[in-house]
């Protein structure tokens, strides 16, 4: 019903920058909250940065002043703008929606299916 596709990983120097970018598509009659997720190798999935509809932020504590998560929502696209990245940012980023379907449906938790950076020289 709902689609996820995010774009913009790769491999970058230490101290670099990328932007992910991730657009949905589908049935969606409105998003709310849409975010950024992180999964390193052996680690647990952690959460990077969320947008609501309104445009209010929260980030991971160690990505503060680095990252920025922005959304576009007449494109129900949102960004995640990441700069002087370093080895510790290196993982699958993922991409998240919570989303209505219909104005009479419950909401619900849609993933894209990642896309990764490596920070490395």
């Amino acid at each position: 019903q709902v689609q996820l596709v995010e774009s913009g990983g790769g491999l970058v120097q230490p101290g670099g920058s990328l932007r992910l970018s991730c657009a949905a598509s589908g049935s969606i009659f409105s998003i709310y909250v849409m975010g950024w997720y992180r999964q390193a190798p052996g680690k647990q999935r952690e959460l990077v940065a969320t947008i609501s509809n309104g445009g209010n932020t929260n980030y991971l504590d160690s990505v503060k002043g680095r990252f920025t998560i922005s959304r576009d929502n007449a494109k129900n696209t949102v960004y995640l703008q990441m700069n002087s990245l370093n080895p510790e940012d290196t993982a699958d980023y993922l991409c998240n929606a919570v989303v209505k379907v219909s104005r009479y449906a419950s909401v619900g938790n849609y993933w894209g299916q990642g896309t990764p950076v490596t920070v490395s020289s």
